[in-house]
């Protein structure tokens, strides 16, 4: 299933089992095509232009609802980007491609603490992912006031290296400039094209990995692969309701195996420096 198809189907996905799977899975959904995302449009949106610099001309943000069961989900509703009961941290780790090892400090309450936010872009059109992503910053830095700086401290971490006999990875007939894909189904069938080793340790770290991960193979290329694996039982990537349509994976390796065999790769624990965010200021939401 293509990020599209999964937009279209998946317009609000709820990410209930694991909440290391947050990330990729409002990933999977802001970064859809602006035709899939906009299906409850009467017209589709064009994109906004990849130059633009767009922020939230109005939005809303108000304290979820606890008095009952929620998903959590990011979906675009025609213009409208809306974050549905997503917790201050989850926020800030979406809107900052970050883990959440990597947000150091701050209200543990506050962080802890879900909303829904509704907002509409300053220009008219689809956002990208960056896009999205920027406009989030800017409602954190001027709605939550924000305010932090970057370390670097050593973490227990994964370190992508290159397995004894060699990698299996096959170079993308890509052109730079091209499109590139990082996307996965139900059944663990991870496709990836146009990636560099250190951009598939970031999907993987976003969407799979309970921690940072790290490049450490020396592969300067751009990558074109499959990979397939046998979920353990605390893994889910299906969105609530979507389980009975997966595969059936008897026979398949776990992750750390599959990553092995078929990309001649290696996940290793460690200790590696990694970027942190620390806060140095974080409020409740200004006012509406």
């Amino acid at each position: 299933m293509t990020r599209s198809e999964r937009a279209e189907s998946l317009n609000s996905v709820k990410m209930c089992a694991q909440p290391k799977l947050i990330l990729p899975l409002l990933l999977a959904i802001v970064s859809a095509t602006p035709s899939a995302i906009s299906a409850q449009a009467a017209v589709p949106l064009a994109p906004i232009p990849p130059e633009a610099n767009p922020s939230f001309d109005v939005a809303t943000i108000k304290p979820s609802d606890a008095s009952e069961e929620h998903g959590t989900s990011i979906r675009h509703n025609g213009r409208h980007i809306i974050a549905y009961n997503i917790s201050l941290a989850e926020l800030m780790s979406y809107a900052y491609g970050l883990h959440a090892r990597q947000i150091v400090g701050g209200p543990s309450p506050l962080l802890a603490a879900h909303f829904d936010v509704d907002g509409v872009p300053d220009i008219d059109g689809h956002a990208d992912v960056k896009q999205t992503r920027l406009m989030f910053q800017k409602l954190l830095v001027s709605r939550f006031k924000l305010a932090f700086h970057h370390e670097s401290r050593e973490l227990s971490a994964y370190a992508i290296q290159v397995a004894k006999n060699g990698p299996h990875v096959k170079l993308t007939a890509s052109k730079q400039g091209d499109s590139t894909n990082f996307s996965y189904t139900c059944q663990a069938l991870l496709t990836v094209r146009n990636y560099s080793i250190s951009d598939f340790a970031k999907g993987m770290q976003d969407a799979f990995l309970d921690r940072p991960t790290v490049d450490q193979t020396g592969l300067q290329g751009r990558y074109d692969f499959d990979l397939k694996w046998s979920p353990g039982e605390s893994q889910s990537y299906c969105p609530g309701g979507l389980s009975a349509s997966r595969d059936d994976s008897t026979g398949l390796p776990e992750l750390f195996t599959a990553i092995r065999e078929q990309l001649g790769l290696k996940i290793v624990p460690t200790k590696a420096p990694v970027q942190v965010m620390v806060i140095d200021h974080i409020e409740s939401p200004s006012e509406n």
